[in-house]
């Protein structure tokens, strides 16, 4: 264990220094961007690693990994506050279980997903499941292809404020993946115009994530608070999950 530990380390090291030099380069203070490590088909244990170095916030993309995931790491790291974020795409009948340990949900793309976590979170607060509402980030599409999930360009204002007004969510922001087919700058300036507008219409939103192993620099240069590494700090994905 003390190797991959020194392994980790090591990895998160080098991310970081990708982002501090990335902000260096448009001149944004690296507080500005925050580091989530994407820890999809990797154990516990390597999650409860990345948390034991300082990385507490932690993202999976499957509710059917992620919720035993939660619980190890729970049972790995007690007293440690571990938030978790979900950045997959989420089915609505996944909703009830999603409430239960995630804190954020990055990929919301539609006002009856809206609906079911509205009520997922009711019954969670409720049942003592959980003591807050669900952080909310919308999903953009930035080429409108349904196949890949996301709100499409032209409906995300309407989308913000359906979340913004529901109790049980509290909206944060926007995400995105940049299409294969796109240049990452061309993606993420998209991206930025439309958090810039959904910024105006709603003052309290701070979240853009966006960037990934391959792009992180092109999003931070467009204004990107959240990177989501898995690759460069874990390595390549096994096959099946643990």
């Amino acid at each position: 264990m003390s190797g991959r530990r020194d392994q980790l380390a090591a990895a998160v090291r080098a991310v970081q220094d990708r982002i501090e030099r990335a902000c260096a380069q448009v001149n944004r203070p690296v507080s500005e961007v925050r580091l989530l490590p994407v820890t999809k088909r990797f154990p516990a244990s390597d999650a409860a690693l990345l948390a034991e170095l300082g990385l507490t916030e932690l993202a999976e993309n499957r509710d059917q990994e992620a919720g035993p995931k939660s619980r190890a790491v729970g049972e790995l790291l007690p007293g440690v506050d571990v938030r978790w974020h979900m950045v997959g795409q989420i089915q609505r009948n996944k909703a009830r279980s999603v409430a239960r340990w995630a804190a954020v949900a990055q990929a919301v793309d539609s006002s009856r997903l809206v609906d079911a976590l509205a009520r997922a979170v009711d019954a969670a607060l409720t049942a003592g499941d959980r003591n807050s509402p669900l952080e909310v980030l919308i999903q953009v599409s930035l080429d409108g292809d349904p196949a890949r999930g996301g709100c499409p360009v032209a409906d995300v204002a309407a989308l913000a404020d359906g979340v913004a007004h529901k109790s049980e969510l509290k909206f944060r922001g926007l995400m995105a993946v940049a299409p294969l087919d796109w240049t990452p700058d061309q993606a993420f300036d998209l991206l930025a115009k439309v958090f810039e507008q959904t910024r105006n219409d709603h003052p309290g939103v701070t979240e853009m994530s966006a960037g990934m192993s391959s792009d992180l620099e092109s999003a931070i240069a467009h204004g990107s608070t959240c990177v989501r590494v898995g690759t460069a700090l874990l390595g390549e994905r096994p096959l099946t999950s643990p």
